[in-house]
This record gives C-alpha cells, sequence and structure tokens, in this order.
C-alpha cells in the first residue's frame, strides 16, 4: 500500500503547485500519496490541526507556527515554502469612514482566530511604527468569509489579508485597501507533527522533493500565470504583478536568521514569553 500523508493549506494561489503535482500523480509516481485539504481558517486553524492529529504537515505562515511551536505545539518546520515576503493588504468596508492607514492602530480588528496571521501581523506592524493594540480590539470572525460580512457591519475597522487574495473585493468596493505592511522575512513554511517526521522520515523527504521540483517547474513557467488567473477568478495583470515578486523554495533549508527575526519580533510584541532555537524549531528529514 502506497503510503499516504495528510497535508493541509489555504485555498490561495500560493498553493497550486501541490494541487497541480496531485493532479498530475507525481506523488504517486514517487510513492507517495499526498491527501489535500483546504483550511480557509488560515494559519491558526492549521496549527490546531496538527495539533489534534488531524493533519500531518500543514503549508502555513511562518511567524503563526513558530508561535504555536513555542506554545507546545508538537510539530517542528521541515521546509521553507515560499521564501519571498508576504505582501499584507490593510483593508476597511467600502463603507467605513476610516481613510487612513496611520490611524488605525486604535480600531476594531477583525481576525481568522488568535495566532493567526492576521492576528499577528498587525501586532507585527504596529511595533515597527512604535505603537501597539490592545487584546480587547480583536475579533474573531473566522477567515475572509467572516471578515467581509464583518467589515460590511462595520462591527470591526480593519482587517489584515493577502493582498491579492482580496484584490478582487477590493475591485468591486465591498473593501478598501488603506495601507499594506509587507512581512519582514520569508511567508510560508512546511511543518509536520513530531510523530509523523520520527516515524516516517523517508515518506516526507519524498514528499518535499517531489514538491520542490514542481515549485521550480511552476515559477520558471510563464504560463503559470494564467493557471492562476483561470483557477483563481483574478486578473491576469495582478497575478502577473504577484508572479514576479514570489519565490517558491527549492531546497529544505531555513536560515537561522529568518528564525532569529522571527523570535524576535514574537517576544518584543509580547505574542510569546520565550522563544526556542533553530534547533528546537526546525528538523532535517534530508
Amino acid at each position: 500500500m502506497i503510503p499516504n500523508l495528510r497535508v493541509i493549506g489555504v485555498p490561495e494561489h500560493f498553493n497550486l503547485p501541490w494541487l497541480e503535482a496531485i493532479e498530475d500523480e507525481k506523488f504517486l509516481a514517487n510513492d507517495i500519496l499526498i491527501t489535500w485539504a483546504d483550511e480557509p481558517g488560515g494559519t491558526g486553524a492549521m496549527c490546531k490541526a496538527l495539533r489534534d492529529d488531524k493533519a500531518d504537515c500543514a503549508v502555513l505562515l511562518t511567524e503563526g507556527i513558530i508561535t504555536d511551536i513555542c506554545k507546545g505545539n508538537p510539530a517542528r518546520i521541515i521546509s521553507g515554502y515560499v521564501v519571498s515576503p508576504l505582501i499584507w493588504g490593510v483593508h476597511t468596508g467600502g463603507d467605513n469612514p476610516l481613510k487612513k492607514y496611520a490611524k488605525s492602530f486604535g480600531c476594531r480588528y477583525a481576525i481568522s482566530r488568535y495566532g493567526s496571521g492576521s492576528h499577528l501581523m498587525p501586532q507585527v506592524d504596529a511595533l515597527t511604527k512604535d505603537t501597539s493594540i490592545p487584546e480587547e480590539n480583536y475579533s474573531v470572525v473566522g477567515g475572509l468569509e467572516g471578515a467581509l460580512k464583518s467589515l460590511e457591519a462595520q462591527e470591526t475597522d480593519v482587517f489584515y489579508w493577502e493582498k491579492y487574495t482580496t484584490k478582487p473585493y477590493v475591485d468591486s468596493g465591498q473593501l478598501r485597501r488603506i495601507g499594506e505592511f509587507v512581512t519582514p522575512w520569508p511567508c510560508f513554511v512546511i511543518a509536520a507533527r513530531e510523530e509523523v517526521i520520527r516515524s516516517r522520515p523517508q515518506d516526507l523527504r519524498r514528499m518535499l522533493e517531489v514538491i520542490h521540483q514542481e515549485c521550480l517547474k511552476f515559477m520558471t513557467d510563464e504560463d503559470s500565470i494564467d493557471r492562476v488567473a483561470s483557477r483563481y477568478g483574478q486578473k491576469k495583470e495582478d497575478v502577473e504583478r504577484w508572479f514576479h515578486r514570489t519565490v517558491w523554495a527549492d531546497h529544505s533549508m531555513v536560515n537561522p536568521r529568518t528564525i532569529q527575526n522571527v523570535i524576535y519580533a514574537l517576544e518584543k510584541t509580547g505574542i510569546i514569553n520565550q522563544g526556542k532555537n533553530h534547533d528546537e524549531l526546525v528538523a532535517s528529514v534530508r
């Protein structure tokens, strides 16, 4: 029987290399079955899935999984995935009177859940601007769809989400983008539960070999732009801009400096009390 790995990720264009590799049976050709599940709840929901043994691996935000490992999640990072930074759009509702990004830090924030990128990134953004956001200003809305409803009803005022994923809603006027924040480190990593790392390193190694090859192929294929635009209902010119500033990993290395930078920001914002070192956060399956 071919071994199966349960992998989860957000239903966004960054993860198209996974979907295409599964559809083209690239994993099966290397004697590994990948069962993929979309997780629209984002990084916080994926961290919980790893904790609850609902997934073996997850493709999730660097700062989110580091935070959760520091808080006891029995998982470790096994590879980088997207090594370029993420561009977060800072959004408000189309009819919200909020106009200026600089005025947003005292407002009400929609977040998908505590520990998610939409929760962590406003805090890191505020840190870079020598301010902070009171914890009571956050409201859990459960993801992008929940945020759209909350912002439209003006129950909340601000929502951080990947810029190009929300672009159709900005174009329609349902959202207004009042600012941007660029993550100060590589944005996505692949993490696995420690039990899987211990018991199935060869399966993880084969999985990484395939996805790294697929990412390299995806990055160097200009037709990827058309496939993303078609599959995710986005304008080709928007996809072109996103594609040419996004870099996927074609290797497993996670730079120790990345870990240091994330831990520094998480400690300074009070998101975690004490960080862990590189070897406690990252595992090699090579």
